[in-house]
């Protein structure tokens, strides 16, 4: 069977930012291109055959009536967007996969934005299935619902903890990295059924429709970066960002994310405007402790209660870490808490460290400065220091 079997079967955050895309930018031409960041047990090149089968399939889907009833049934799901998926269906053509000289996988998506940028999340759950599927044992799945249980028995552990000003809420945020479509599924069927007081939705528009809880997600790196390449003065390029979003969504998907030049340049741009037109922001890079306390700092600067507002912490998090921040910040402020891998391949091997990120636009180079050294993902160092020098980054110590 396909590992793709629907075209919902990825992050919501893709169609909202598709959608914000398409009314405002649907010009714009973009590449994406896959990474892998860490070793692997054998060559991810042995699976170029398969990956290239995978992506035919892929290619052949459309959207039926009853997933475009579901997202016509999301507020803020336009008409008119629904109207565009109705026609939509990935291009072959614009999607290349081979293996490299090295053993590893080379995979880029280049073309129209609004006909490329859903590749992302596909192909990294067809690369992740397939690499699991040569190291799964008779065991693994066994010991990944071991490790599930456990979580469960924190969770529960939580009634009998002091109450704090803020409830603490789990999030998956897990289908990019998941061990497998399978297994995914079972781990959000899981904790939907018996930790539903804590567990409130999924980044999974597929899983959330199946199982009638809610779909998270706002804006990825990709939304911001593309802002770069769409003639605004490079300084003011989040500003310009922000307000399309705003526009777009008028209330809506409130959750901003802060680190595509860092959270110190992040700031500068987020003024009271946005501060009180966005309800919290996201992270995803950096200290988190650190984080969340210049967001409470800025919050009180601007002279906004904290308690109205709320942070969204999704950056590699386990369960424990997780709670440690809720115990630290909960007395202060909303929380939310997206874990991704470590729910959705917590299984006992090594997950891979795979991303597929926007890296030109419109002809021109684009990037992310990443609050965590490592994460800058840009084939243009002249580009790279270009943008440090706009924003007074100073250069990473080597």
């Amino acid at each position: 069977m396909p590992i793709i079997h629907s075209l919902l079967d990825t992050d919501l955050y893709k169609f909202t930012m598709w959608q914000a895309m398409l009314h405002r930018h649907p010009q714009t031409q973009a590449e994406y291109r896959f990474a892998c960041r860490n070793a692997t047990a054998y060559p991810l090149a042995l699976l170029e055959d398969e990956v290239n089968a995978e992506l035919d399939h892929l290619c052949s889907l459309r959207f039926t009536k009853d997933e475009l009833d579901y997202l016509a049934g999301l507020r803020y799901i336009k008409s008119d967007f629904v109207d565009f998926l109705r026609l939509f269906q990935f291009q072959r053509n614009f999607v290349q996969v081979r293996a490299t000289p090295e053993g590893g996988l080379s995979i880029e998506a280049h073309g129209p934005q609004v006909h490329v940028m859903g590749f992302e999340i596909h192909v990294l759950a067809i690369v992740n299935e397939l690499y699991f599927r040569r190291l799964q044992t008779p065991d693994t799945l066994d010991e990944g619902r071991h490790r599930l249980q456990a979580k469960i028995e924190q969770l529960h552990a939580l009634k009998y903890e002091p109450i704090l000003a803020h409830p603490f809420e789990l999030s998956d945020f897990g289908m990019r990295r998941r061990f497998s479509e399978p297994w995914h599924r079972e781990v959000v069927t899981t904790l939907t059924a018996k930790v539903p007081q804590w567990f409130k939705g999924t980044s999974s528009v597929l899983l959330a429709k199946e199982l009638g809880i809610v779909p998270i997600g706002t804006m990825a790196h990709e939304y911001l970066q593309s802002f770069q390449s769409l003639g605004v003065r490079l300084r003011d390029f989040q500003k310009a960002a922000l307000e399309d979003w705003v526009q777009e969504y008028r209330g809506d998907l409130g959750i901003a994310l802060t680190d595509t030049v860092g959270m110190h340049a992040f700031l500068q741009d987020f003024d009271l405007y946005f501060a009180k037109l966005f309800d919290g922001l996201r992270h995803d890079s950096g200290d988190p402790f650190d984080w969340g306390e210049q967001a409470l700092a800025h919050y009180r600067k601007l002279r906004i209660n904290p308690h109205t507002k709320r942070l969204v912490f999704s950056d590699g998090l386990n369960l424990e870490k997780a709670l440690e921040l809720w115990r630290y910040f909960a007395p202060h402020i909303q929380l939310g808490f997206g874990i991704g891998t470590n729910l959705t391949n917590d299984v006992g091997l090594t997950p891979l460290n795979i991303v597929m990120k926007l890296v030109r636009a419109n002809g021109q180079p684009v990037a992310k400065i990443s609050d965590t050294p490592g994460k800058t993902m840009c084939d243009d160092e002249t580009y790279l220091a270009y943008l440090r020098q706009v924003f007074g980054i100073a250069d990473p110590i080597i």
